[in-house]
């Protein structure tokens, strides 16, 4: 392999990569604060349709981002009364997400284009065009560290460097701030901190709707900054629940998130890139690599879900003494 051939990859890793990080770093406030959120797939969904669709309608890719955040927080809110405010199995009421996730884009799409559940192609300011860092084109000629700053590092779109930004943002918020720190106390003790005078369930809602942003901009990534810009039906193909396995893997942590999920991008971008590869005289089948990223969710989950502790008091809803 070439060092070119290394740089494509890397940046496809990227460009694979950041849905699945923001993804996590969404699970990983609400399943601190005590909300397990399978949901996390239907959420990414509704707002990649919504970021679509309404960046299609108006011409305006951002308007399509604030489009897929609010729709996708109305949906973690669903989760979160069901969850909260009923102390129904968080479980189920994940699973009901996605159901009527994948429904309704399905539904509401053939409804307004007539495509299959498609949104039209989305061009020029409709859509996220990737973004030239400074210097980009002067560094290029630097050897090894010119061409990995001008093809990789720069070229991202605004919302990859954003989901970027959040992994330091999300450290300081939950490990340096008063807030993170009731958080983080939430999801292991919630009796505890109702004794201390502080909302169970203000904090935990809280969780909730920073969990639909971050799910809102990973839609609004894949439906306006891939290279074909649109929504296409079931186009999260799964990543919601990769992203619930690489937060076991980074053991709910924020930095560990980061290269858990570009593991699993490098994975994904290998089986793209090399379809048909080769390990010595043995031929891999095409069907064995573009599996490849998920047959590591299985590995994961299966050698891991016993050795990460996940926050106590996840899953289990909180219902105050009186």
């Amino acid at each position: 392999m070439d060092y070119e051939t290394l740089l494509q990859l890397l940046a496809s890793m990227i460009r694979l990569g950041v849905p699945l990080l923001l993804a996590c770093l969404a699970g990983l406030f609400s399943e601190r604060s005590g909300i397990f959120d399978i949901g996390l797939e239907g959420k990414m969904l509704v707002g990649a349709f919504m970021a679509g669709a309404i960046a299609f309608v108006s011409g305006s890719a951002w308007v399509g981002l604030a489009a897929s955040i609010g729709i996708s927080i109305l949906f973690g809110l669903i989760h979160g009364v069901a969850s909260i405010t009923f102390h129904g199995n968080q479980l189920i009421s994940g699973v009901a997400v996605n159901f009527l996730a994948s429904g309704l884009t399905v539904l509401v799409g053939q409804s307004w284009f007539g495509l299959g559940g498609r949104t039209p192609a989305l061009e020029d300011t409709a859509r996220f065009e990737p973004i030239t860092l400074p210097f980009a084109g002067s560094l290029a000629g630097v050897p090894v560290l010119g061409p990995f700053y001008a093809e990789v590092i720069s070229g991202q779109t605004i919302l990859a460097y954003t989901a970027f930004a959040a992994v330091p943002i999300s450290w300081w918020v939950l490990y340096r701030s008063r807030f993170g720190l009731r958080l983080r106390a939430v999801g292991e003790n919630p009796a505890a901190v109702d004794t201390a005078g502080i909302s169970v369930v203000r904090l935990r809602f809280t969780a909730v709707i920073i969990t639909g942003l971050l799910c809102g901009i990973a839609g609004a990534y894949l439906a306006t900054s891939a290279p074909s810009a649109g929504f296409g039906k079931e186009m999260t193909a799964g990543k919601g629940f990769i992203a619930l396995a690489a937060l076991i893997f980074a053991k709910w942590r924020p930095w560990q998130a980061l290269g858990a999920t570009m593991l699993f991008g490098l994975l994904e971008a290998i089986s793209i890139r090399f379809p048909d590869l080769s390990i010595g005289p043995v031929a891999l089948p095409v069907q064995a690599m573009q599996s490849a990223p998920y047959l590591l969710t299985v590995i994961i989950l299966a050698g891991f879900v016993g050795r990460a502790i996940p926050p106590r008091a996840g899953g289990e809803p909180y219902i105050k003494e009186r």
